[in-house]
């Protein structure tokens, strides 16, 4: 019998990362340590449970099936351990969510700042970023993404509304530069663009024609970022024209520091979804965590 059900779970987190890189630092040990760990296990079963190279860390036939049949049955404990022990005179725990910035300020973060309020033995931790994620193998709670579209043995909860892309510039840069009047007229702009994490290209701006047919433009211009954030920042400094979700530039509008172009072709995208293992419907946190989202979702 094993001594410690730790080591098991160390396994299940370095086979689904790949790497013992990433698991020893999601776990908070050295890899050293992490090593030994999973040498002592392997001892344990004298059974061989992972292919180590330089470059990756595969699971053999053995740590495979063995990753197969306990990693839900581990994750059917946790989730019992934790609504057996969350529920106490107030709610206490971590949570860990992966989101868009996006989503996180306008969204999430709303309904978040109630919760650690009133909760503060609540832990969470937040993770910006753009890429899709596997939530699972990198042991987050809920993740969200834009539309419906998820990974199997997932559920899926709407939690905003539609959202609406649009152009824009600063004004001084509209005074040197005649705003256009059609997506092809951008080719004779500074376009700001931004660099996709996932697979490392540019993405394209969407626009929809007078037909409701919706296609792609592809531009051209001095600077290229990887955050909207910078974005915003270069338009305001008169860099050029960007492309952006229109409830984050709010401010920015109404102080006229940007204003808006092509509204006729502008493209709305279906708002943001909550996704999470099933599993989860049973933890008292995130519960009051679905149950805050659905309520911004009613505000919108």
């Amino acid at each position: 019998m094993l001594e410690n059900l730790n080591d098991l779970k160390a396994f299940i987190l370095v086979a689904n990362t790949g790497s013992f890189t990433k698991a020893a630092a999601q776990l908070g040990v050295s890899q050293s340590a992490l090593s030994h760990t999973i040498k002592s296990l392997e001892n344990q079963l004298n059974l061989r449970l992972l292919h180590r190279t330089t470059r990756s860390v595969s699971t053999t036939a053995a740590g495979e099936e063995l990753l197969q049949k306990v990693e839900p049955l581990l994750s059917q404990i946790n989730a019992e351990i934790n609504t057996i022990t969350q529920f106490r005179n107030t709610l206490a725990g971590t949570f860990r969510i992966h989101a868009t910035d996006h989503a996180i300020y306008y969204i999430l973060w709303p309904r978040l700042v109630p919760i650690l309020q009133q909760y503060p033995e609540i832990k969470v931790e937040i993770n910006m970023d753009y890429r899709f994620t596997d939530i699972v193998a990198e042991r987050y709670d809920m993740g969200v993404r834009i539309g419906i579209h998820i990974d199997k043995d997932m559920i899926s909860q709407r939690i905003s509304p539609d959202f609406k892309m649009t152009v824009v510039a600063s004004p001084e840069y509209f005074a040197k530069h005649p705003a256009p009047k059609t997506p092809d007229d951008l080719a004779m702009h500074n376009c700001i663009n931004m660099r996709l994490p996932t697979k490392g290209g540019i993405l394209g701006w969407d626009f929809i024609n007078a037909d409701g047919q919706r296609f792609e433009k592809h531009v051209d211009g001095q600077l290229i970022v990887n955050q909207v954030s910078m974005l915003i920042k270069a338009a305001t400094d008169h860099m050029g024209v960007i492309w952006v979700q229109e409830d984050r530039i709010q401010d920015e509008l109404k102080a006229k520091k940007l204003v808006k172009v092509l509204e006729d072709w502008a493209v709305s995208y279906e708002g943001y979804h909550l996704y999470y293992p099933n599993r989860q419907e049973s933890n008292p946190i995130f519960r009051l965590f679905v149950d805050a989202l659905k309520q911004e979702r009613s505000v919108n």
